[in-house]
């Protein structure tokens, strides 16, 4: 990978010219008082270096004669690691991941200068840290002082998300191997959890069976809060308490997924508690599938970002109306968002090294043009939620709909020829669900 590592900075140093790029690690979490989170290094910067540790920062030089590549990282300290963990130091990050030159993190506000003197912009993205971007807002401006003297110098600080988000948005070959291991592992982890989830069983049961797979098939773990939502539940879009029993004739939604070398997969199902679809359950849940099969098959080279999503939407509203949840004409109800009672969420995301990854949906009134190497989740879903409201003019809901939920997600590769459904194997036909 480090090839791979190399060749992202060259690629993004091309596009800055005479800029100087800086990028930080992310910051440690506390749980509570002492105790720190497993750390998780932040995605742009993983990206350009596979560096794992906090407290460092990456700068990339493409004018300096010498130093194209510099990375700032915590020194070798015997004791420090004896309590926190092994550092890679100073020298093996020049070694290992191909720094041109290497200091210690403390040494940052006396070595910087030198790499932003001569360079025409800086390119920094003004994050979370308050703290480090008012250091990089301060060395800007004592350049700027100096400027009339030299001629040289930043003369404004330009976000490097559009650049480098870009270019993460089209995957690698390595990338999609990451990531169909992860989905691999979730779809093993699904398939478990489909055959284990009986009547009488806990949420959180269900849960730990998923996640021990995730583990043990060498996941770094859930790529976010693993959803297990039984009945009534699964009208909460996020619901991560996972704490209920579950009952016969109750649907169960498992929404989770696992990171794997960082890079994340997303899967959704639902299916009945008790092996057996009831007649309403299986009606909403046929218009769900019917409408994630048509729109997975718009997720095509060439077509609009949206076309999935509006194709989803068509499906469900055209159900809804057909079953009497909905009265109208569809486009007019589509037009007027009224299914949204029903359906509030998007139909999918971007996924990569973030579940919901960077790139750009929208540019300006023209949507993003799906292109080879993307990925995407495609996730309709509709939830007759207890306490709704229907839109103006539209019918009272029946009670025999109320408190069903459903959500059905895949992970789908744009493919230079249509799509590749990288979590097909976690069924989703009513007679696969059924026993």
């Amino acid at each position: 990978m480090q090839t791979e590592y190399k060749q992202r900075r060259e690629a993004l140093m091309a596009k800055i010219g005479n800029g100087t790029a800086i990028f930080r690690s992310a910051p440690t979490a506390v749980m509570h008082n002492d105790v720190e989170y497993n750390f998780r290094q932040d995605s742009d910067f993983f990206y350009l270096t596979g560096f794992n540790e906090p407290q460092a920062v990456a700068i990339l030089v493409p004018h300096h004669p010498e130093h194209r590549f510099v990375l700032f990282v915590q020194p070798k300290d015997r004791e420090q690691e004896i309590w926190s963990g092994y550092r890679c130091g100073v020298e093996a990050a020049k070694e290992i991941y191909g720094a041109d030159e290497a200091y210690p993190i403390a040494e940052l506000d006396e070595k910087l200068p030198q790499y932003l003197e001569k360079a025409d912009r800086i390119y920094y993205r003004l994050g979370r840290d308050r703290a480090f971007n008012d250091k990089i807002l301060n060395h800007w401006q004592r350049l700027m002082r100096t400027y009339p003297k030299r001629g040289t110098g930043p003369i404004a600080i330009e976000d490097t998300s559009p650049i480098l988000h870009s270019m993460r948005l089209i995957k690698s070959q390595a990338e999609l191997e990451f990531m169909r291991k992860a989905a691999d592992i979730a779809v093993e982890a699904h398939n478990h959890a489909m055959q284990f989830t009986a009547p009488g069983l806990y949420e959180y049961e269900v849960q730990a069976e998923i996640e021990h797979i995730f583990r043990k098939r060498g996941a770094m773990g859930p790529a976010y809060p693993s959803i297990v939502a039984s009945g009534a539940n699964a009208c909460v879009l996020h619901y991560v308490e996972n704490n209920r029993q579950m009952q016969d004739n109750e649907l169960l939604l498992i929404d989770a997924g696992c990171a794997y070398e960082y890079y994340n997969s997303d899967i959704t199902r639902t299916f009945p508690v008790g092996g057996k679809f009831t007649s309403e359950q299986k009606i909403l849940y046929e218009i769900v599938l019917a409408a994630q099969k048509q729109a997975i098959a718009q997720v095509q080279p060439g077509n609009p970002y949206n076309l999935f999503h509006d194709t989803a939407v068509r499906v469900l509203t055209e159900g809804l109306v057909e079953i009497g949840i909905l009265k109208g004409e569809i486009d007019k109800l589509i037009e007027e968002e009224k299914y949204k009672p029903f359906y509030m969420h998007r139909t999918g995301h971007w996924l990569g090294l973030d579940v919901h990854d960077v790139g750009v949906y929208q540019h300006g009134d023209n949507p993003q043009i799906l292109q080879p190497g993307q990925v995407v989740t495609v996730e309709p879903g509709l939830y007759i939620v207890p306490d709704t409201k229907p839109a103006e003019d539209q019918p009272e809901i029946d009670q025999r709909w109320v408190g069903i939920g459903i959500r059905i997600e895949d992970d789908v590769l744009v493919t230079p020829t249509g799509n590749e459904v990288l979590t097909a194997g976690v069924p989703k036909e009513v007679e696969d669900l059924e026993s």
